[in-house]
C-alpha cells in the first residue's frame, strides 16, 4: 500500500508541477495579448481620426502632397497589419510620418489656428496619451513573459511547448521624439 502511494506521488508531483508551470506561461501570454488588444482600441481611434486631420490639412498643404501620402500610406499599412510584431512596425512607420506631418504643420499658422484642425490635434493628443499609457502596461506584460519563460526550470517547458520571446512595442530611433507628448499650440 505505501509503495503504491510512494509511485502515485512520485509521477503525481512533478505532474502538477508542470501543469502549473505551463498554465502560468498561457496565463502570462493572454495578459501580454490582452495588453495589446487594449493597445488596439487607442489605435483604432487614431486610425479613424487620420482621415480627418489628413482632409483638414490638405486644403492648406497644397504643395506639400508627399507628406500627406506618406500619412496616408502609413495609416493604410497600419490598419492592415494583422499581428502584433506586424502592428508594432506598421504603427512606428505612422508615428514617424505623423511627426513629419507635425513638422510640416508648423510652417502653416492659418491651419494651426483652424477650429477644426485644434479640435483634431487636442483629440489626437489625447488618444497618443492613452496610447503610451497602453504601451508601457503591454511592455510590462512581455517583460513579465519573456521573464517566466527565459528563467529555470520553466525555460525547459517553454521550448518544449514553443513559448517565444516576445517583442516589446518600442519605438527604436524614433524614441525621442514620440516619447514626448504631441504639443497642442493656439
Amino acid at each position: 500500500m505505501t509503495v503504491t502511494i510512494f509511485w502515485v506521488l512520485l509521477v503525481a508531483v512533478p505532474l502538477f508541477f508542470i501543469v502549473g508551470l505551463y498554465n502560468s506561461m498561457i496565463k502570462l501570454r493572454n495578459n501580454r495579448e490582452n495588453a495589446f488588444a487594449d493597445i488596439d482600441v487607442q489605435l483604432k481611434q487614431r486610425h479613424d481620426l487620420i482621415p480627418n486631420l489628413v482632409e483638414t490639412v490638405k486644403g492648406y498643404m497644397k504643395h506639400e502632397a508627399s507628406t500627406l501620402l506618406a500619412v496616408t500610406e502609413a495609416r493604410h499599412g497600419a490598419v492592415n497589419a494583422r499581428s502584433i510584431d506586424e502592428k508594432i512596425t506598421a504603427e512606428n512607420q505612422l508615428a514617424s510620418a505623423l511627426q513629419g506631418l507635425n513638422v510640416t504643420i508648423e510652417r502653416y499658422p492659418d491651419l494651426k489656428a483652424n477650429q477644426n484642425f485644434m479640435k483634431l490635434q487636442e483629440e489626437i493628443a489625447d488618444i497618443e496619451n492613452k496610447i503610451a499609457a497602453s504601451r508601457r502596461f503591454f511592455n510590462s506584460a512581455t517583460k513579465e513573459y519573456n521573464t517566466r519563460i527565459q528563467t529555470f526550470p520553466t525555460n525547459i517547458m517553454a521550448g518544449m511547448f514553443n513559448f517565444n520571446k516576445e517583442c516589446f512595442f518600442d519605438l527604436g530611433h524614433e524614441r525621442a521624439t514620440v516619447s514626448q507628448a504631441p504639443k497642442v499650440e493656439f
